[in-house]
């Protein structure tokens, strides 16, 4: 990844098609201010070349804080999802959205916009009742998406058995099959009792 290894910097992994549907610009609008001497990035995705190109921009101009993989590989993505301490999907949209639910496995804390699948998946963090496996921001802004980010940071730094709660309850997640399934089948015999 080109990349030092640090214990004292927190790791955000990105994994993604490079789109405009990603929120990529609003990385971009903040980037000087997001990768700070305690704050590396990795992107590992393909998309649109002016992503692409704006990804290895900031890995030459940041060095070791940026990591620029224009590709995709599936080991490489299992690698950064064990790796990082947080991933970030600042999506404009997203009906589903599934490398979340990968990172919660992974023990990798999702930092997300609230919309679509990532709104219905990853529960905010509330630091009064301790609750929530992620952090999200709601508006489509690059200053609350930093500020988001920002505070997701001092939780890890200066709050860590409250982050590494946060880690055990997304790690606990159950989003299988035979839980949905479950799901699904009450929600039926439910409907069921009414149409009957």
């Amino acid at each position: 990844l080109d990349l030092t290894v640090d214990k004292k910097k927190f790791m955000i992994g990105l994994i993604s098609r490079l789109t405009d549907q990603k929120g990529l610009d609003l990385i971009n609008y903040v980037i000087d201010r997001l990768v700070d001497d305690f704050t590396q990035i990795v992107v590992i995705g393909t998309g649109d070349p002016q992503y692409e190109n704006m990804f290895r921009h900031y890995a030459w101009k940041y060095g070791d804080r940026v990591s620029a993989n224009i590709c995709y590989s599936d080991d490489l993505a299992h690698k950064l999802y064990a790796a990082a301490d947080a991933f970030l999907m600042p999506s404009r949209f997203e009906p589903c959205g599934l490398t979340q639910l990968i990172s919660f496995r992974y023990g990798t804390v999702p930092i997300v916009r609230e919309t679509g699948g990532l709104k219905d998946t990853v529960r905010p963090y509330n630091e009064y009742e301790n609750t929530g496996d992620g952090f999200s921001f709601a508006n489509y802004n690059g200053e609350e998406m930093l500020g988001v980010v920002n505070y997701a940071k001092h939780i890890y730094f200066d709050k860590k058995k409250q982050w590494n709660q946060i880690v055990e309850r997304g790690m606990a997640n159950d989003y299988s099959w035979k839980s949905s399934k479950g799901k699904y089948e009450g929600l039926y015999n439910y409907l069921l009792g009414y149409t009957v």
